[in-house]
């Protein structure tokens, strides 16, 4: 057993391979070495830590997609302003909030782009902000049960040992000093600390590349929003029924209900009007054409003409939102498309797709047909799903960059949006009332967040970091091994002889060490999962309670501060950051000192031993 463990954690510091592979492989190990039977190597599949984790996943990305990381990224950029400290404090702080309902990974993902914006706008290099991110997201996921994995595998090791388990905010109690630990330490020493590497990184957000493609495609030129007139003969007819891209040249982009009526199903706004859609009086139209057809429009249908807002204001309110997107489509000399003189909306209708403007030779196409030829390059409008199908079915064209991650940087927010932040504070009213164990509340928010589709189900797996949820089910076997072989006693009396029977600080001090120094090389959940049944032995052994000893092991499991390959929040803002080795052991160092001294002196006042 010791052999396998040692080859296992010697796979993890080495990192050729992925860690799910090197689980995998260290379980059936432990199966065809006769160590464990075939219900015991397979025990971690259903083990409810794993459901949990998996359905957190799905929760997270329904926050994500509904737009409520992305509002609260953005509005934490906001609040700092043009200061530098006031940015590092505000980051690190949101950071580690919003890391205690959504997965480390995903606060990073969401909040690098932003972070990074931020630092160019104000004048500093991204170096000098991206550690706090991943330390305070690290440290942020202490705040809640299910802020980070360690701490549900901590809480079950509890449960299965026959204690009632933490409550929802427990781990609060000591998470929050160590957040406020860490935000004074980089306001007034980790910041001196940071490099300011030099780097070439500014980011392409959706707010700057709308402004780009609204110049370079001259779309403001031929858009215009329309408002139906009591006296319009269009009242009470479809769009089928004027041929309006025929007789007038124009094609209707989007439409707003001035009073719409949700209770009869009627909608205040239709992204994609169809032939069928029908045209009330009030509504809004919004057109694409040139300026004489538009005037044409106006004269015979007596229609009224809004004002136009700002380009950038324009399209973010109107023409981008949780339902539909926009992006920019290329042409490659091998597409079917070149050479073919067509007529370029309905080819994209097809796909429910609207073509709003196109260029060749990186000036804007103005008729209404065009021969492809290879480069040319068109912008497309859309549902975000349509767009995704269009750039995965067709090889020849270049949908430029992901639909997929710019919709996770829209932050309007829809009634799906209130569904999803619904479906977390449901999660969160069970566990705290303990209605429902912790995998069945999760699971319950997770279906929620489906059904409503706040995440499609055709994205509910793709949600799931299945390399994390493979590697913590096929490392549960291990800690079970380590239990049945006598491997957990015998190191669990190695640290008591070493460390003394009579001090159970300098114990947890012990625990703290050897976990902190695991999770440096190893990912957290895997170090949580070796360390659990060791320190449960090691507070049966002296008498004292394990929830102390269990809490610093989640605690130490969280402190990956010293390497950027201990977690994958530091291997994130790596490259971002341009930063090397060293600069995560200059800055992490003093912080982990601080976390072990703050971990000794409260964890035993809070959880007495």
């Amino acid at each position: 057993m010791l052999v396998i463990l040692a080859i296992t954690i010697g796979l993890f510091v080495w990192g050729k391979y992925a860690p799910d592979v090197i689980a995998l492989v260290s379980m059936l190990s432990l199966f065809l070495c006769g160590i464990l039977n075939l219900s015991e190597t397979l025990s971690g599949f259903s083990n409810p830590t794993v459901i949990m984790i998996a359905a957190l996943f799905i929760i997270g990305e329904g926050l994500s997609q509904t737009g409520w990381t992305a509002l609260a990224g953005k509005k934490l950029i906001e609040l700092a302003g043009k200061s530098v400290p006031k940015l590092l404090v505000i980051i690190t702080l949101g950071s580690g909030v919003l890391s205690g309902f959504v997965s480390n990974t995903g606060t990073v993902a969401t909040l690098l782009p932003a972070t990074i914006s931020s630092a160019w706008s104000i004048g500093t290099m991204p170096s000098k902000i991206l550690i706090p991110v991943a330390f305070g997201s690290n440290t942020g996921g202490l705040l809640t049960l299910t802020g980070t994995p360690p701490n549900i595998i901590a809480n079950n090791a509890l449960i299965d040992a026959g204690f009632e388990g933490f409550s929802f905010f427990e781990f609060g109690l000591i998470g929050l000093p160590l957040l406020i630990i860490a935000l004074v330490y980089f306001r007034y020493i980790g910041f001196r600390l940071l490099p300011e590497n030099k780097t070439n990184n500014r980011p392409i957000n959706i707010d700057s590349t709308l402004h780009e493609w609204i110049e370079a495609y001259q779309i403001e030129d031929n858009y215009y929003r329309l408002r139906i007139r009591s006296i319009s003969p269009l009242i009470n007819t479809k769009i089928s029924d004027w041929d309006l891209e025929t007789n007038f040249h124009v094609n209707v982009i989007r439409l707003k209900r001035r009073h719409p009526n949700r209770l009869k199903g009627t909608q205040p706004y239709i992204e994609i009007p169809e032939n069928d859609t029908e045209l009330r009086y009030h509504d809004i139209i919004t057109i694409k054409g040139k300026t004489e057809d538009i005037n044409k429009l106006m004269i015979e249908f007596r229609l009224g003409l809004l004002p136009k807002e700002s380009a950038k204001t324009e399209l973010r309110t109107n023409l981008i939102n949780q339902e539909v997107g926009m992006s920019e489509v290329i042409v490659t000399p091998k597409s079917r498309l070149v050479g073919r003189e067509i007529k370029l909306q309905d080819y994209f209708k097809r796909y429910e797709i609207q073509l709003l403007a196109t260029s060749r030779h990186k000036k804007p196409y103005l008729e209404d047909k065009i021969t492809v030829k290879a480069g040319d390059s068109f912008i497309i409008r859309g549902p975000w799903e349509n767009i995704e199908k269009l750039k995965n079915q067709h090889k020849n064209i270049v949908v430029v960059g992901s639909p997929e991650e710019m919709l996770k940087d829209v932050d309007d927010l829809t009634p799906k949006s209130y569904i999803a932040l619904g479906a977390l504070a449901l999660m969160i009213i069970m566990l705290v009332a303990k209605i429902v164990p912790g995998a069945i509340a999760a699971l319950i928010s997770a279906g929620i967040v489906l059904f409503t589709g706040c995440v499609p189900f055709s994205k509910a797996y793709k949600s799931i970091s299945f390399t994390s949820v493979v590697m913590i089910a096929a490392m549960i076997p291990m800690g079970v091994a380590i239990q049945k072989t006598g491997a957990a006693e015998m190191i669990s009396n190695s640290l008591i002889n070493f460390l003394g029977k009579d001090n159970p600080t300098l114990l947890l001090a012990g625990i703290f060490i050897l976990t902190t120094t695991f999770s440096q090389f190893i990912n957290n959940s895997a170090t949580a999962v070796l360390m659990a049944p060791i320190v449960l032995l090691a507070a049966s052994t002296i008498g004292i309670s394990p929830e102390p000893l269990l809490i610093t092991v989640a605690i130490s499991a969280s402190t990956a501060f010293l390497t950027p390959i201990g977690t994958t929040t530091n291997a994130m803002v790596m490259s971002s950051g341009n930063y090397k080795f060293m600069d995560y052991f200059k800055v992490g160092l003093p912080l982990l000192i601080l976390f072990i001294i703050t971990t000794l002196l409260l964890v035993p006042i809070i959880w007495p031993f």
